[in-house]
């Protein structure tokens, strides 16, 4: 079991998204610098490779900026009390 909420957690909760945001700008940069870098260098491998991060860093900035921009979500007051997770009865 985990642990009781006490019901402050909205009250104090904090988002990672703008840091999420703020890491994948610049691995987009860095990944973008190295394409060009290794293209240029005649490294056709590691263009790819980074051509591929290219794809994944965008992939999740614009995720992030997507759960960004669709605001906070409900969560519950202190007033509303910890709930039990619902339990299946054993089977025998």
């Amino acid at each position: 079991m985990g642990a009781m909420r006490t019901g402050s957690e909205p009250m104090t909760a904090r988002s990672p998204l703008r840091l999420r945001c703020g890491l994948a700008l610049w691995g987009l940069v860095w990944a973008v610098a190295g394409t060009v870098l290794f293209a240029a260098a005649g490294q056709p491998g590691w263009a790819i490779a980074c051509a591929v991060l290219i794809a994944v860093t965008a992939t999740d900035l614009i995720m992030v900026v997507r759960h960004m921009r669709q605001g906070p979500h409900y969560q519950p007051g202190r007033n509303v009390p910890p709930y039990d997770p619902v339990r299946e009865p054993k089977r025998r």
